[in-house]
């Protein structure tokens, strides 16, 4: 340890020494700055004290901060959230979606309000000054305001203060705009404020065109109608190209009062408006004297108060179309740039109206025809009588058959009704018109009352005849096998009075229309079509909890072994529960799973029909089966486009360049890949569908073989019965159908599927294969077709199929190397074949055997030898 002490740092000491002179004159500057501002300071106030005694100083200071402080609440009230004029530069009005059917012709809009979009080079040069004459006549030299109208507004707005009464706005066309798109219709004046401001701010954005094609594309004309477009069609049924100059000018007036000139009583007040739009027009100089005379001299010529431009067509499947793009893309503008009634969308569907027509006519048909005379089923809907044609109106209910309508009773009076029209008209409905039985007793004319809203149908004159919704309903629905577009869709009576779809929406027990697809596992299975099934009593112990269960045939008794293909002719419960239970029910549900039908447990009961499914599934799975157990999609809607015409769904959607070429390019023609997932064997959907073409020719559809072409299909008729079913088609298409109370209950011993839903399919396909020739079914790669014996299902050589649709000897379709081993015996064979065909056998044996091996050989010859055994 050293004992010498540490020398000081004298570098240290300099540094701490020029920090504190440092800080001491910083502190001075600052005193110094203080002094000056306290100097500053009390100089104004010295000089405010030196002049406030002046009046002329006071009122100076006062106003200075009223000014600020109204400037304040200006701020605050009106210009602090104001919307961006900017805003109108991308602006999209609301527009309605337009439905295009199956060849693109515009067909069907949702619309709550009639929007139609214009250029500004596309209004008529004369229509324009029409309107600028009626509300802005110095439009092209203002900048937005126009003072003296502005004033006039402010003396009219004094003059009726505490009246109740509105004062003119005094707004120009510009004015108008930002009220219409960014402000809304507020009635005050700090709308007014902001409507002044934003009418400069617009001017500094936008043209004078862009300004009056906004206006003419958006300002409220009445009837439902926005922009002049729209109006032209609500009362003139016209577009704007083609009005007349007296149509103009009314047009004109209606920015004004817009749901005032067009209305019935309101005549003389419009043709005095009109007049003035034309004089003004005159003394404009854009019009001569002896065209506003001319003018001033015609008609109004409005027509009747009318819906949308469309029919209304489709009913339920178009309301289909509304639902799933409400689903996809919202319903209001406020959910999406896309939505239903804000988009203005272009929707492309498979809808096809000759095919829809034909669907409705044949459920309503049907529902009539088992109607019958079962009496009133009641009123639609009950209203109170106060404004009562606007309540039928907003009730949303019509119907569009034959002439019916849709009434309101206003008064019963002795033995006549008083009735209303949603239009206003009135009619008599006389008692003797509706006496049909009522379900509470007694007539349907006593039964009703005033309030009650129901159906009735033009006798002559303004005299009417009760009619009524039949109680049963159904669903019907049409679909292409190749790529799943639905053509036609009925999902009750009428859409209007019932929205319920049942083609989509209900859960019905589908009977023997589900025993396809029990047969198709057990083709999946080592089954063959040719495979011996007993027909006889069977009875399986289910489980502890559900016992003992014992099956039978719909009409009783059994037929012993048959093969698999005469127990799926003939609807067989026996042998359908049979194979079930051989095979295994797990392995039929996984088949209904996988094939979109539905998920049940494993119960026998299931392969009869027993679980719920909706007709558009069970006739999506039938389509499966035409197109090779490739899977399919029921599809409404091929492809969307937003408003500019840019596909918007699908999203993997391209366009298909080439394909309206003119000339050929000398290319192969463009095949489609398959596509969708293959969701069963090939050769089973086909021998499968093959099985089904007997149920038409032998089985219990044959009430549809005189169609005369090769049709597949199958009834089902479920326990009570309380639905009637049938499902099938061609080719290139398949439809379903069924029948029955919405609250099941019996419908009679002998409905069935093939007396009630047999026909309507069978009236649907004589107009959806009009003048097309007869295709077979397309068997895939691997089939093999072979004859046998069709009742004992025995391979036959030596014979072929002839007599028609009854031969003893079929084609029957096999997958490779599973043909039936045994053979049948041409005696075996004659004793199956009728009579009829024996007689013919026996009258034509005179000729050489030479022939008859001939006609063999040239069989041979026409069918290849592929695939035939």
């Amino acid at each position: 340890m050293s004992d010498t002490s540490p020398t000081p740092d004298t570098g240290s000491a300099s540094t701490v020494s020029k920090g504190k002179s440092l800080r001491l004159r910083l502190t001075r500057e600052a005193d110094g700055v203080a002094d000056a501002g306290r100097s500053l300071f009390g100089g104004v106030r010295d000089w405010f004290s030196r002049n406030w005694h002046r009046r002329w100083f006071r009122w100076l200071v006062w106003s200075s901060c009223v000014g600020l402080f109204g400037l304040f609440l200006l701020w605050l009230l009106v210009i602090r959230d104001l919307p961006s004029a900017d805003r109108l530069l991308t602006y999209e009005p609301p527009l309605p979606t337009i439905v295009r059917d199956v060849e693109g012709v515009p067909t069907h809009s949702f619309a709550r309000e009639r929007r139609v979009q214009l250029d500004y080079d596309e209004f008529p040069p004369l229509l324009v000054r029409a309107f600028l004459a009626a509300e802005d006549r110095t439009f092209w030299e203002h900048g937005g305001v126009d003072y003296p109208g502005i004033f006039g507004a402010v003396v009219d707005y004094v003059t009726k203060l505490g009246s109740g009464q509105r004062a003119r706005g005094g707004s120009t066309i510009t004015q108008q705009v930002a009220k219409n798109i960014l402000l809304g219709d507020e009635y005050s004046i700090s709308r007014k404020f902001r409507e002044i401001l934003l009418a400069y701010r617009i001017e500094s954005v936008l043209t004078k065109q862009q300004i009056l094609e906004l206006y003419l594309n958006e300002i409220p004309l009445g009837r439902q109608s926005y922009g002049v477009q729209a109006a032209a069609r609500a009362y003139f049924d016209k577009d704007v190209g083609e009005l007349t100059l007296p149509e103009m000018a009314f047009l004109a007036t209606l920015p004004k009062a817009p749901e005032k000139y067009g209305r019935r009583g309101q005549e003389q007040a419009a043709l005095n408006r009109r007049a003035y739009v034309l004089r003004e027009m005159l003394r404009a100089g854009w019009i001569t004297e002896q065209q506003r005379a001319a003018a001033a001299a015609a008609p109004l010529g409005l027509v009747a108060r009318r819906g949308s431009q469309f029919k209304d067509v489709g009913g339920y499947y178009m309301e289909e179309v509304r639902r799933e793009l409400i689903t996809r893309f919202g319903e209001n503008a406020d959910d999406g740039p896309h939505s239903v009634y804000g988009g203005g969308l272009w929707v492309r569907t498979a809808y096809n109206g000759e095919l829809q027509d034909v669907a409705e006519r044949a459920m309503r048909n049907a529902m009539l025809r088992y109607h019958g005379n079962r009496g009133w089923s009641g009123p639609l809907a009950t209203i109170p009588l106060d404004s009562w044609k606007g309540r039928l109106q907003s009730s949303g209910l019509g119907v569009d058959f034959d002439d019916w309508r849709v009434a309101v009773v206003l008064e019963k009076a002795g033995g006549d009704a008083s009735i209303g029209f949603p239009d206003g008209e009135t009619g008599l409905l006389p008692s003797g018109y509706a006496a049909m039985a009522a379900r509470s007793g007694g007539s349907a004319y006593n039964a009703m009352k005033p309030g009650d809203i129901i159906l009735v149908k033009r006798v002559s004159g303004n005299v009417y005849t009760l009619r009524t919704v039949p109680g049963i309903s159904g669903g019907f629905i049409a679909q292409s096998t190749h790529s799943g577009r639905v053509y036609a869709m009925q999902g009750g009576f009428d859409s209007r009075l019932q929205s319920f779809n049942r083609a989509t929406q209900a859960e019905r027990q589908p009977g023997s229309t589900i025993k396809p697809f029990v047969y198709a596992t057990a083709l999946d299975n080592e089954m063959t079509p040719a495979s011996i099934i007993v027909d006889g009593p069977l009875c399986v112990d289910q489980s502890a909890t559900l016992g003992r269960k014992c099956f039978r045939n719909s009409g009783g008794g059994a037929a012993g072994p048959q093969t698999m293909r005469w127990g799926l002719e003939q609807s067989r419960n026996l042998m359908t529960v049979a194979t079930a239970n051989q095979i295994g029910m797990d392995k039929v549900v996984a088949t209904y799973k996988r094939l979109g039908i539905g998920e049940y447990r494993p119960y026998l009961a299931f392969a009869l029909g027993a679980g719920e499914t909706t007709v558009s599934k069970l006739t999506n799975a039938y389509a499966v089966l035409v197109n090779h157990g490739r899977s399919l999609t029921p599809r409404l809607i091929d492809y969307v486009q937003d408003r500019r015409g840019k596909v918007i769904f699908p999203a993997n959607w391209r366009p298909c360049q080439g394909c309206n070429a003119q000339d050929w390019d000398g290319r192969p023609m463009p095949r489609f890949s398959p596509s969708g997932r293959q969701l069963m064997d090939p050769l089973t959907a086909y021998q499968t569908v093959h099985m089904l073409e007997g149920v038409i020719q032998r089985g219990t559809a044959k009430v549809l073989r005189d169609l005369n072409r090769p049709l597949f299909g199958k009834t089902g008729t479920t326990t009570g019965p309380t639905d009637v079913w049938f499902i099938g088609g061609t080719p290139d298409w398949v439809a379903g159908v069924y029948l029955g109370y919405d609250r099941p209950r019996n419908l009679g011993g002998y409905a069935a599927g093939g007396t009630m839903a047999a026909p309507i399919f069978k009236e649907y396909a004589r107009a959806a294969t009009r003048g097309q020739p007869p295709v077979p079914f397309l068997a895939p790669e691997g089939i093999r077709m072979v004859r046998i014996e069709r009742r004992s299902g025995r391979r036959v050589f030596g014979a072929w199929p002839a007599g028609g649709f009854e031969s003893p000897v079929i084609w029957e379709a096999f997958k490779p190397e599973t043909e039936p081993r045994r053979t049948a015996r041409s005696e075996e064979i004659d004793e199956e074949r009728p009579a009829t065909e024996r007689r013919r056998e026996r009258a034509t044996s005179d000729r050489p055997a030479a022939r008859r091996a001939d006609r063999d050989e040239d069989f041979l010859d026409r069918q290849g030898q592929g695939g035939i055994y």
